[in-house]
């Protein structure tokens, strides 16, 4: 179940939970889920399941936690400890006890084990329930992959590759076999009709150099970057807009749902009308969706 009271605000590894109204949420179902958007932590992507009220405890009923991986676990395994306790937003209390779990997923969609918070009883008895919502820290750490550590440093130093990038006025000198190996279209490029010589040197045309070096990392390390600012000082967005034209030119589908997504989360007034020709032009359906829903009550509010 998705919900809107449920918001989020994230600082590299920690995370803010505030659920408005808890009353509310007393009404769903035993067992009954609140999604968190997606974040990325520690290379790969993460979604929070929260449990008002689990049923598997009897009449003690806690509110629980749980982590879910999204992206795949590059190499095997991913380890993951997630930690989470009770705050006060206006500083009258102190943090309430921290309670901690460690996991190991294996594949896309693995859940952790639940995350006792705290029983229903004391929560709705404690200082920390205010006009009806309550905030919850919540970290997440992720151990290093080996694989993907490995991987990114081959990437890096570029040791025996056989093909250069020349993207803008920057050179990537990468592995042919790695690149065809995820795209049709770099298979294609690198591999059928192309002379021997030409293949060795290729110019990419209207991209920019950190969105073609981002599409390279998750093709070596199957993570998706975290978005920055680029060189002209354009934002996140803007760079995941640039991101999601590579993405599709080069048919890594996977990533470009990833960054669909993200986009989705993103929406503005400012970038709606920008954002949905970007998805039209691109066959972004689940984006375009998100567009016109956006739009849509964008403009109910003012009848």
């Amino acid at each position: 179940m998705q919900v809107q009271n449920l918001t989020e605000v994230a600082h590299y590894k920690d995370l803010l939970l505030k659920v408005d109204g808890h009353s509310v949420t007393m009404a769903l179902s035993d067992g009954e889920l609140i999604k968190s958007n997606k974040w990325s932590v520690g290379g790969h992507d993460w979604e929070v399941h929260w449990c008002p009220k689990n049923h598997w405890a009897g009449h003690h009923r806690p509110v629980t936690l749980n982590l879910i991986l999204l992206s795949e676990a590059w190499g095997g395994d991913v380890k993951a400890k997630r930690s989470c306790r009770l705050v006060d937003p206006a500083g009258r209390l102190e943090p309430s006890e921290e309670k901690s779990l460690s996991h190991k997923f294996y594949k896309s969609g693995d859940y952790s084990d639940p995350l006792e918070v705290m029983a229903r009883e004391d929560l709705e008895a404690s200082g920390y329930l205010v006009d009806d919502s309550y905030t919850v820290l919540k970290e997440a750490q992720a151990a290093p992959n080996t694989a993907v550590m490995a991987m990114g440093k081959l990437l890096q130093k570029g040791t025996g590759a056989d093909v250069t990038f020349l993207v803008s006025s920057e050179k990537f000198t990468v592995y042919k076999a790695i690149l065809a190996s995820r795209s049709p279209v770099f298979m294609a490029e690198l591999f059928e009709g192309m002379k021997e010589e030409a293949s060795r040197h290729i110019k990419v045309k209207d991209m920019q150099p950190a969105a073609f070096e981002a599409l390279l990392r998750f093709i070596y390390t199957n993570t998706a970057p975290e978005p920055k600012l680029d060189q002209e000082g354009d934002d996140a967005t803007s760079m995941v807009q640039h991101l999601l034209v590579g993405v599709d030119r080069y048919d890594l589908e996977r990533l470009k749902l990833l960054y669909e997504g993200r986009l989705a989360d993103s929406i503005t007034v400012d970038t709606a009308v920008t954002t949905l020709a970007l998805a039209e032009q691109h066959g972004c359906l689940q984006l375009k969706a998100s567009c016109v829903e956006f739009i849509a009550g964008y403009l109910d509010a003012f009848r």
